[in-house]
């Protein structure tokens, strides 16, 4: 007999498997962030206009600050707007 602790899926149990987060800038090579380059930028703000966090984008400490100050930057010449409904 089994014991009672033991116990029996009848399915496997389904563990999720997430992908290795990493910095495309470490990984490309990339040393400057344009901030005139407008179609860049959109990857790394939401619908709203607000500055995706690093946990979301998987940027690295020193790029991330430098996303944020290009996307500031662009703010302020009008490249990018402030707040926006349905920016994508």
């Amino acid at each position: 007999m089994a014991n009672q602790t033991e116990i029996k899926y009848l399915t496997p149990i389904a563990v999720d498997v997430k992908k290795k987060k990493y910095c495309r800038f470490k990984k490309m090579g990339i040393k400057y962030i344009d901030y005139k380059d407008a179609s860049f930028l959109l990857r790394f703000i939401n619908e709203q206009g607000k500055i995706l966090p690093r946990r979301v984008t998987g940027t690295s400490l020193k790029y991330q600050r430098k996303v944020g100050q290009a996307v500031k930057r662009a703010r302020h010449i009008a490249v990018l707007p402030y707040v926006a409904d349905l920016l994508k």
